[in-house]
């Protein structure tokens, strides 16, 4: 059974930085793919950023491009988003999801795995 579990949110100021971290195990991913979603209170959850495992191929929201970065760790099995230039827009939890192929979708309804999703504030 895959599990994700995220860590690294908090609280931090407007063009602050934050580096989110997702744990990943219960198989080897070589076929998956990785990505980050956000949900803002009263909004529905979006695509952030997202990585082929394979050959770490990214894409991102165009909202957060330029200032997120995706990157995985194989050998440790995870996945991190350094945050940066945060604005107070970012704020919303954060989870992590895996998707069992390397096509990169990016509607949240096509992952199959989620974790709990950890807290970015950012306040202005």
């Amino acid at each position: 059974q895959v599990q994700l579990v995220e860590s690294g949110g908090g609280l931090v100021q407007a063009g602050g930085s934050l580096r989110l971290s997702c744990a990943a195990s219960g198989r080897t991913f070589s076929g998956y793919h990785m990505g980050w979603f956000r949900q803002a209170p009263g909004k529905e959850r979006e695509f952030v950023a997202a990585i082929r495992w394979s050959d770490g191929s990214t894409r991102y929201a165009d909202s957060v491009k330029g200032r997120f970065t995706i990157s995985r760790d194989s050998a440790k099995n995870m996945v991190y988003l350094q945050l940066n230039s945060l604005k107070f827009e970012d704020t919303a939890v954060y989870y992590c999801a895996a998707k069992g192929t390397p096509i990169i979708f990016t509607d949240s309804r096509r992952m199959n795995y989620w974790g709990k999703g950890t807290l970015v504030t950012v306040s202005s």
